[in-house]
């Protein structure tokens, strides 16, 4: 039984708003899966290749930031009580400006062309500045500041310093005033997008979601209390540290050594959330339990891949040390995870949302689907099983580019597509739903 005594299930935003986003994000899913199936083992060279940087883009803006924005706009006002302001014209020009932002920008780093990444850092600027303005007026009307709203608005700050960055770096003004130490700042770019923007949005989320819908005991306060503030404090230290190593002002190792702060707290995470998850108090199973399992799994064995890059320098100056970081962070803990809250959220919604006008109409005769119906753990079960294929012949591509590069690409390609299926059929089902009780509301006005 989900417990949903905190939640301001009032302030939900239209389904229509959230879900645009949820349902959009595979496709970009299918983009990347194609990407990789066409061009295979030169996708897989280098973190510098620009069809690369295509292909993570896809990934982290078209996946990861697509999804988060969707949950962000459901869940703040839920979790939080405070309703963005302007919801539904701010999600449809987000959501608008986000997708052709993000394709605009693949496309200028596949063909490079110069006119495609003017317009897409300009629609992405658009986009995600209007979504932050949005969220931190709510997110300041918060009455009651809970762990998960602090971690929201370190969330959306990091988010804000990501997008700066990135701007900077596609405008390629650091290049034509002679800046030439972009690596590090690239480096920068991808910690506040990861570790911040999304990995302090999952946190933040984590504490109300597990023990909801996975029927944990709470997080220790003192995880709830720490984490995100602590992490967002370490953050903001490693980039002063890179940018004194930019400016030679010490040695690469500082930040590199400060970085061992920032690590271990993804990693208490990761090890809290399983150990909670042994303790539940529901044993029937669960197919969103095995993508949790495997997003804390790739966390730990992310952490352990970035420690052996920084003992040995064999492993760091390899091409495949990235690439193997990229891959377990990404795809492996972040999409696992985002995978696994869709699988509970959009059905959660879907039911919430139809129980709500069924009780408002006095309609016992249209049946409202329980939150199984809307996607099938057969469904799901299929999709994780395709995903987490995709994820193994991805690392084994990264060592081995000819032999899975293609296979792991189509396979990528394969999960999406069935996860766009599933997401579909769930949207669907509310459709017919809401349909029907439109029709029972129009014949008892008739008669």
């Amino acid at each position: 039984m989900l417990n949903t005594a905190s939640l301001s299930l009032d302030q939900a935003p239209p389904i229509s708003i959230p879900f645009r986003f949820f349902i959009t994000a595979p496709l970009f899913g299918l983009a990347a899966g194609l990407l990789l199936l066409i061009y295979g083992p030169s996708l897989l060279l280098t973190r510098w290749s620009p069809m690369t940087l295509g292909l993570t883009h896809l990934i982290t803006l078209g996946m990861l930031a697509m999804v988060m924005c969707g949950a962000l706009l459901q869940m703040l006002p839920v979790l939080a009580g405070s309703r963005v302001p302007a919801v539904v014209p701010v999600g449809k020009t987000c959501h608008l400006f986000i997708t052709a932002g993000t394709g605009l920008l693949v496309f200028s780093f596949i063909t490079g062309g110069d006119s495609a990444n003017l317009f897409g850092l300009i629609s992405l600027a658009v986009g995600i500045g209007l979504f932050f303005f949005a969220i931190a007026v709510a997110l300041l009307r918060v009455k009651q500041v809970t762990h998960t709203v602090t971690a929201m608005r370190l969330a959306l700050v990091a988010f804000l310093i990501t997008l700066m960055f990135g701007l900077l770096l596609g405008s390629g003004v650091l290049g034509a005033i002679g800046f030439g130490h972009i690596a590090p700042l690239v480096d920068v770019h991808l910690g506040w997008g990861l570790l911040g923007w999304i990995g302090l949005l999952l946190v933040g989320i984590s504490y109300q979601v597990v023990p909801m819908f996975q029927v944990t005991p709470e997080y220790p306060m003192q995880i709830r209390r720490y984490l995100a503030p602590a992490i967002f404090l370490a953050l903001l230290i490693w980039s002063v540290l890179m940018l004194g190593v930019i400016f030679n002002w010490f040695s690469a190792i500082v930040p590199r050594l400060w970085m061992l702060l920032i690590l271990p707290g993804y990693m208490l995470y990761a090890v809290v959330t399983l150990r909670l998850q042994r303790q539940r108090k529901r044993r029937v199973p669960d197919i969103t339990m095995q993508f949790w399992r495997n997003g804390m799994i790739s966390i730990l064995l992310g952490v352990a891949i970035w420690i052996a890059g920084n003992v040995s320098e064999v492993i760091a100056n390899s091409p495949q040390y990235h690439l193997l970081l990229g891959v377990c962070l990404v795809v492996g803990a972040g999409l696992s995870l985002v995978n696994g809250m869709l699988y509970k959220i959009v059905p959660f919604l879907s039911w919430f949302h139809l129980q709500n006008r069924q009780l408002s109409l006095m309609c016992m005769t249209v049946q409202v689907p329980n939150m199984k119906e809307f996607i099938s753990d057969k469904a799901a079960r299929l999709q994780f099983n395709c995903y987490f294929l995709s994820l193994l012949f991805l690392f084994a591509a990264v060592i081995k580019p000819a032999w899975f590069a293609h296979l792991a690409g189509l396979l990528f390609l394969i999960s999406n597509l069935l996860l766009f299926k599933n997401l579909a059929m769930a949207m669907s089902r509310f459709r017919a739903t809401s349909q029907a009780l439109d029709e029972y509301m129009i014949d008892s006005k008739a008669e």
